[in-house]
């Protein structure tokens, strides 16, 4: 099967030169290229595509964009940053890899056939990252923490979290902000996919 590939990247130099090398490979298909948000969004409603490879510093921060372009379209990645911390965050959002523009195309390559087997690539670092995180998540949240992020992630708004738990609106606040800063997340929809992606709601589940 062919996997049809849309670049989406503002340096034109590095779009047609990515393109270029993976034209050599026949099981893959360059349906697009595009260089901003907006074109990206536009393109993939009128193409069918199996992966997105998408530059975080295009014409604006694209991590943010990540989770919306992930429901149509398998998103890998690419960014000259070298911090882990980013490549995590980018899967936890929905990404499906995060390859540095600094790695050999055929780690590209990988990370392209991978995805599009619908399983995630992470790069040493990053997987590192990710089992650190993952080993320690459950543990540095309180048991007070847990039930808020049980009840937050069903979809619970801060006074329904505070009338459920005899506590006032303000203090789940305060709870809410310790978890965000503690798992590194920004915001509830940060920390629902955090909170699948390393196993929390699994946790939460078994203490039901």
């Amino acid at each position: 099967m062919t996997t049809r590939v849309i670049i989406a990247d503002d340096h034109v130099l590095f779009r047609q030169g990515l393109r270029s090398l993976l034209e050599l490979h026949p099981d893959l298909e360059v349906v697009a290229e595009v260089d901003s948000g907006a074109a990206l969004k536009a393109t993939l409603r009128d193409s069918r595509c199996d992966v997105v490879l998408l530059d975080l510093q295009m014409d604006r921060w694209m991590m943010d964009e990540i989770h919306e372009l992930s429901e149509t379209s398998a998103v890998i990645v690419l960014t000259a940053s070298e911090n882990a911390e980013n490549g995590l965050r980018a899967i936890r959002l929905g990404a499906r890899a995060c390859v540095q523009k600094r790695f050999a195309i055929d780690t590209l390559m990988t990370a392209i056939r991978t995805v599009a087997d619908g399983l995630v690539w992470m790069a040493p670092e990053v997987q590192a990252l990710f089992a650190d995180r993952q080993s320690s998540c459950g543990k540095e949240l309180t048991t007070r923490e847990l039930e808020i992020v049980r009840y937050v992630t069903s979809g619970m708004r801060n006074a329904q979290v505070g009338e459920l738990l005899g506590i006032s609106e303000s203090t789940v606040k305060k709870h809410l902000n310790n978890i965000f800063q503690k798992l590194g997340v920004r915001d509830r929809l940060e920390l629902t996919h955090y909170a699948i992606r390393n196993g929390i709601i699994k946790l939460l589940d078994r203490t039901r």
